[in-house]
């Protein structure tokens, strides 16, 4: 009896333990839950007059949640450009950044970001910068973008390795805000 029983504590413990989700996942679902909803942010470093942040009012929307692409456009003011594209696949994420024009011609800084080297953690994901951006923007080729995404809020990072550039912006999440128009480029 009592090596019935321990079988099948082991048996459930091993199954249990291989059913276990990625760091990747868990941050991809988590952010699954914020589909639909749009969130005001604040620059929390980096920001400096005339950036063409500072001062402005700071959106994000998570406006497209597909199996494995999650597009989040971001607002600063009047300007719809950006959109952050994350993709999972093999339990690995990748970020790049969208950039529009008004008319929804693609920037020709664009589609530059990066992949995760490993699954992460549940609550924050790193974005080394990849070739296409190096080769795009020979000056970003150190940069690393991280997000976090809890209960409370999302934050958006960037730091350029070996520089002091550093950029943040934190959404509270706890605060959904009306959504705003379609980015530049989007059908509606």
């Amino acid at each position: 009896m009592k090596i019935s029983i321990l079988f099948i504590l082991m048996f459930a413990f091993n199954f249990s333990f291989c059913q276990s989700e990625t760091g990747a996942v868990q941050f991809w679902e988590k952010l699954n839950t914020y589909c639909g909803q749009s969130f005001e942010g604040e620059i929390t470093a980096g920001g400096k007059e005339g950036d063409g942040f500072v001062g402005k009012k700071l959106l994000m929307h998570v406006r497209s949640c597909e199996e494995n692409r999650i597009r989040i456009p971001f607002f600063v003011g009047d300007d719809k450009s950006r959109t952050w594209v994350l993709t999972l696949a093999d339990n690995i994420l990748k970020l790049k950044h969208d950039h529009r024009h008004e008319d929804g011609s693609p920037d020709k800084v664009t589609q530059y970001g990066g992949r995760s080297t490993n699954s992460g953690l549940p609550e924050i994901q790193f974005f080394p910068a990849d070739q296409e951006t190096s080769d795009l923007i020979p000056a970003a080729s150190t940069n690393v973008w991280w997000i976090t995404v809890d209960e409370k809020s999302f934050t958006y990072n960037l730091k350029r390795v070996g520089t002091d550039r550093i950029f943040s912006v934190s959404f509270d999440t706890t605060k959904p805000v009306e959504t705003p128009s379609a980015p530049w480029g989007w059908e509606k």
